[in-house]
């Protein structure tokens, strides 16, 4: 038995200066391991060309993984500089599936994959030295600088896996076999699959902090439950046992799927796994370079759409109720076998994961754990459990857009690892969702369950994001106006007699000022750094409604809706699109405005003369930009260094007022009508709120 090909990680340990050594190592293999993958691709058109339309090409893979660092590194001050500025802002957030028609036309200017491949080896040196340089004491927590290092190296861990499903996805013109990523050759006839009882009991899911192990953030916090006993196939459903449901026109007859799955195989015309290749009288299976004929002992990769639709058509062969396994259930069964969890594994690995001896799924009946089979490994199995927080959720600072944008109930957990799957991925806690309609490595085993599904919540309960949707969306307070609103009225009484063809929200938070700008421009864009506020804007625009929590006092809460329809904003919200953007460093795309909202953002950007100095070239001539402030500068958001104002400057006052005018005026000019004050009022609870003033200017662009 081999080791996986990577050396899981630990948090603790008694020599700090070995811990270094050890997480250099893992670095620097990560890393490699990573540019491997790409060596794949044989011309540069493998390297341009989508894989599916609902993903950039290669080479923004290939650069995102490294820019994440820098982004990162930058984000929580451990570095004062970028490397290159336009590959990160480039490379800087990938896509996320919204719909399996959700077709993204962006035309990207992407750099050459030489250029990409000596900026990789810049962010290397940089993080190595980082590694050198930054002091270390055990064990490393959550809060520690060093924690962000480990988040890069999973990150690439995930897109490793992600990446070469993609690679798999390209015309096998495009692909070469790499040696590192060989496949099992062990085929065979498909085993009998059947149903094992499973006794009842009690689980607990979730990680303490000071578990020794890295965790994504929703991994963290206590869930506990008692199931009730059922039973759960031994092997994962294998090529074989699939076949028959595709055989018999399960992909033609819409009784097996779900609303959503139906909509989903009517509008991919899919009549068979996606993997699958029809060869003459039988089938081959397309690998990651190459095609075989058809492994029937190996496990089917399908979408959580397909394994539900087979689970129903199995139900009424077998008569049995059957459903995917919930992620408690899948737990159990994890729980039941007694496997260690991967970082005491050893040299002794009990599953095809981390690439311990081969690039692809391997037989179903290869890899005993108890009395089931490939509960880690061989490929992820869906569960029908949405993912959700668990009770004492945090979003971790650095990356508060890694979960919480899941949390929609679109996003189903996979559970297990694949065959590919390193660090993180191999862990008993991981917690992993993608959309019903996405590819991965995956597959599934089946239940017949009594147990009740658990109860996902529905209604948003990140207090910060709940106390935004009230500012944006709700009630007046002590006879303060909505301020999104009035900021939007102001913007297009400014542009009365005058075009507003298109319009940048920056800033957007949760997206009321977008929606409202809609009513009067036919194209704009709302851009957040934060994907947990950016995640309410989507939301709306896709089903016109989004419901929160909102903090009463102490523990009590009330709930609240949006409806946009209501507000009148339903009818042009599709004048709308949302992206997360770091306002820093925006990607070229974003240009050509007639009109430019920054609300409230400029006290709390870490370069405020440089996004002024950068959006004037993104506002045509004519254009107007406004800018509200109430000038709380704090050095938790911007270095003293980059304040506008606020100080003292040669023995007298500068304020932010000063200083829009001096970076400004050279470039815009001052409407009359302003500045003038805006109050706005934000509520925390029942009987706590912000009362603020902000300055309002008007800039027009000379």
């Amino acid at each position: 038995m081999a080791r996986t090909r990577i050396t899981p990680l630990r948090l603790d340990g008694e020599n700090a200066e070995q811990k270094r050594e050890e997480i250099r190592g893992v670095f620097h293999e990560t890393f490699s391991l990573y540019e491997s993958l790409f060596e794949h691709l044989q011309g540069p058109a493998a390297w341009m060309e989508k894989a599916i339309p609902l993903r950039h090409p290669l080479i923004f893979y290939f650069g995102h993984t490294a820019t994440f660092y820098v982004n990162k590194l930058q984000f929580a001050g451990l570095i004062n500089a970028r490397l290159d500025p336009r590959l990160e802002s480039v490379f800087a957030v990938g896509v996320d599936e919204m719909s399996w028609d959700d077709l993204d036309e962006t035309h990207y200017d992407w750099p050459t994959v030489e250029s990409v491949r000596q900026y990789r080896q810049r962010v290397r040196q940089m993080v190595d030295q980082l590694i050198s340089e930054l002091p270390l004491t055990l064990p490393i927590t959550w809060d520690s600088p060093w924690w962000v290092i480990l988040m890069g190296i999973e990150h690439e861990n995930i897109h490793l896996e992600t990446s070469s499903v993609l690679i798999r996805q390209l015309p096998l013109s495009r692909v070469a076999p790499v040696a590192a990523f060989t496949p099992w050759d062990q085929t065979g006839k498909a085993p009998a699959n059947r149903l094992l009882p499973v006794a009842g009991g009690a689980i607990r899911l979730g990680k303490a902090r000071d578990d020794h192990q890295y965790g994504w953030d929703n991994e963290y916090g206590t869930h506990e439950i008692t199931l009730q006993p059922f039973k759960a196939s031994q092997f994962l459903v294998s090529n074989g046992e699939y076949r028959e449901f595709v055989e018999e026109g399960g992909y033609r007859n819409a009784s097996w799927w779900s609303a959503e799955g139906d909509a989903w195989r009517r509008f991919s015309r899919a009549e068979h796994p996606t993997f699958w290749v029809p060869h003459s009288a039988d089938w081959h299976l397309r690998l990651l370079a190459e095609e075989r004929p058809m492994p029937w002992n190996w496990p089917v990769e399908v979408n959580a759409l397909e394994a539900a639709a087979f689970c129903r058509w199995k139900s009424a062969k077998t008569g049995e109720e059957l459903r995917l396994p919930s992620e408690d259930e899948w737990r159990h069964l994890r729980d039941l076998s007694a496997l260690a969890d991967s970082d005491a594994w050893g040299d002794h690995v009990p599953a095809n994961i981390g690439l311990m001896a081969g690039c692809s799924p391997c037989p179903v009946d290869q890899f005993p754990q108890g009395d089931f089979y490939d509960l880690m490994g061989n490929v992820w199995e869906w569960t029908c459990t949405p993912i959700y927080p668990f009770p004492g959720f945090e979003v971790h600072p650095v990356y508060d857009d890694f979960t919480v944008p899941t949390f929609d109930q679109q996003h189903n957990l996979l559970k297990g690892g694949s065959f590919i799957s390193l660090g993180n991925e191999m862990q008993r806690e991981a917690r992993y969702a993608f959309r019903r309609h996405f590819f991965q490595h995956a597959g599934f085993r089946y239940v017949s369950s009594a147990n009740a599904l658990p109860d996902i919540p529905i209604y948003e309960s990140d207090a910060l994001v709940s106390q935004y949707a009230e500012f944006h969306y709700g009630r007046r307070y002590y006879d303060v106006p909505n301020f999104a609103v009035a900021v939007t009225e102001l913007a297009v009484q400014a542009r009365t007699g005058k075009p507003l063809r298109k319009a940048l929200d920056m800033g957007c938070a949760v997206g009321r000022s977008s929606f409202e700008l809609a009513r009067h421009c036919p194209d704009v864009t709302g851009l957040d750094f934060s994907a947990r506020f950016i995640s309410v804007g989507v939301q709306l625009r896709e089903r016109g409604h989004f419901s929160y929590t909102l903090t009463e006092e102490g523990e009590l809460s009330s709930y609240q809706s949006i409806d946009l329809a209501a507000l009148g904003l339903w009818e042009t919200a599709d004048h709308v699109h949302f992206y997360q953007a770091d306002a820093c460093n925006l990607k070229p795309l974003y240009r050509d405005y007639d009109l430019v909202i920054a609300a409230n953002l400029i006290d709390r950007l870490y370069h405020p003369r440089q996004f002024l100095d950068d959006i004037r070239e993104r506002i045509l001539p004519g254009g107007l930009l406004l800018i509200t402030s109430p000038y709380t500068w704090l050095e938790e958001y911007t270095p003293r260094s980059e304040w506008l104002g606020g100080f003292k400057k040669d023995g007298e006052n500068l304020t932010t007022f000063d200083a829009l005018k001096e970076i400004l005026l050279p470039h815009f000019r001052l409407r009359d009508e302003s500045p003038l004050d805006l109050p706005f009022v934000i509520r925390e609870t029942a009987r706590k709120y912000q009362h603020s003033i902000a300055q309002v200017t008007l800039w027009e662009r000379l």
